[in-house]
């Protein structure tokens, strides 16, 4: 139902119940998210290629993969606190946003992949401080285009479709991604070379990510000219609250102290879930590399054919997430936490198997289970907190609940410092560790009481 097609009530601050959405509505909603999830997915597949060909020290990979979620961690609580105060009557509460966002995403995507393509030298410290400084900027900007789409499913979205409709987000997102991990691979296989001068990021890395530019502004202009939000005093009487609702004065903190308990408990699950994918983003392509092509040269052409199979697998991934996604959605209330939890597992089996295998084609397997994995997490933790809300703070809890996601990353990488030489400095030895964090997270998804908002 278009929002134009509301009928108001007389007591602006009476609930009425949010209308069923058109399936069309709910894609349209999530449409710009492939093109935002292509950009994360070449960041995150490509990252440890890239800084390690421009010559950072493995074992101080961890400092560079810290940036990423300290600036969603504290860009997204400020973008949902924001925008629940803004109205714009073009574009809306949460369009304005994403935008920008992705805007400048675009900007930063078409530098990263060239920070070793300035003279500064392989391992220099300009080159490796443009690298940082590139891959910040990059996250912050896909952040702010990342999190409105999170939050128009929350505004607009009921209880019964919603689900539905973060499946939908799910399997535009690891569509994206697949689109995004191949690329490398396609254009090698097409003649684009995949190799270049000591510290310089091969061809195929560089012209995917301006493919990935591209894709990225198409899809965020589809939703923005597509998708109408509910007006300040329609989205008021759907979610019960008053108009000037967004002019009381709130603190963050008292928003974290008044949060529903399931915050807490999903954010339990995220600790060790999200761990377990910082190691494999960081450590991926040199583990794929050590155990299969027997090398950790990132200057020889072995390791760039393992950084384009680590491209493969991780659309392997992707497209189990697409799949996987499509069955969640067809989960019930009743046995949602149970689809999660056995998710989880099967994904740490996934990653446990890959300091086992040492044959590429094996490795699909693996990464099909790890999709599997992935698909629930980002179906189930964003359904079973947006359930609990009222719409009064709905962005700004969205944008807190986001550092369930960028601190277990942090202390990933903070503790890889330690780890990583405890473990022999074995890439393949920090899969493993995410395994056994998966399967940790899914224990810990039986401290999970879901609750509905009270009206």
């Amino acid at each position: 139902m278009l929002a134009e097609e509301i009928k108001t009530e007389e007591e602006s601050n009476v609930k009425q119940q949010l209308p069923n959405l058109p399936i069309s509505t709910i894609w349209l909603i999530s449409f710009g998210f492939l093109g935002v999830q292509m950009a994360f997915s070449l960041q995150s597949a490509n990252m440890g290629r890239i800084f390690q060909t421009i010559g950072a020290d493995p074992t101080k990979l961890g400092f560079f993969f810290i940036l990423p979620p300290l600036a969603g961690l504290v860009v997204q609580p400020i973008v949902g606190y924001l925008s629940d105060r803004t109205w714009m009557p073009r574009l809306g509460r949460r369009i304005p946003y994403l935008l920008v966002g992705s805007i400048v995403s675009v900007i930063v995507m078409c530098l990263l992949p060239n920070a070793g393509s300035f003279g500064f030298g392989f391992g220099s410290m300009l080159a490796l401080m443009f690298g940082a400084v590139t891959i910040l900027f990059m996250d912050l900007s896909s952040n702010v285009a990342m999190q409105p789409f999170k939050m128009m499913v929350g505004d607009m979205v009921n209880e019964k479709q919603k689900g539905f409709a973060y499946s939908i987000q799910s399997f535009l997102s690891n569509s994206g991604a697949v689109l995004a991990c191949i690329f490398p691979f396609l254009l090698t296989a097409v003649g684009v070379s995949n190799t270049a001068p000591k510290g310089v990021v091969p061809p195929s890395v560089v012209i995917s990510f301006y493919v990935g530019a591209v894709v990225l502004i198409i899809c965020s202009l589809f939703t923005v000219f597509k998708v109408k939000e509910y007006s300040p005093s329609e989205y008021a009487l759907y979610h019960g609250i008053r108009e000037d609702a967004h002019k009381k004065k709130t603190s963050m903190f008292g928003l974290l102290r008044s949060a529903p308990k399931v915050f807490w408990t999903v954010t339990l699950v995220q600790l060790f879930c999200w761990m377990g994918f910082q190691y494999l983003w960081t450590y991926g392509t040199g583990a794929v590399a050590a155990n299969v092509w027997n090398t950790t040269d990132p200057s020889s052409s072995a390791y760039q054919a393992a950084g384009n199979w680590f491209g493969i697998l991780s659309a392997v991934q992707s497209v189990a997430a697409v799949l996987w996604s499509l069955v969640l959605s067809r989960i019930s209330n009743q046995r949602r936490k149970l689809g999660y939890a056995i998710s989880l597992v099967l994904g740490g089996i996934g990653f446990s198997s890959v300091f086992f295998i040492h044959h590429q084609w094996l490795l699909v397997i693996s990464f099909t289970l790890i999709g599997i994995a992935w698909a629930a997490m980002m179906t189930f933790p964003f359904t079973i907190l947006t359930n609990a809300l009222t719409g009064e703070n709905m962005g700004t809890y969205l944008g807190l609940f986001n550092g369930s996601i960028c601190l277990p990353q942090i202390i990933a990488s903070c503790v890889s410092f330690a780890i990583f030489p405890l473990l022999g400095s074995s890439m393949p030895a920090m899969i493993l560790l995410s395994g056994i964090f998966l399967i940790i997270g899914a224990l810990s998804v039986g401290t999970i009481r879901e609750t509905l908002a009270k009206s």
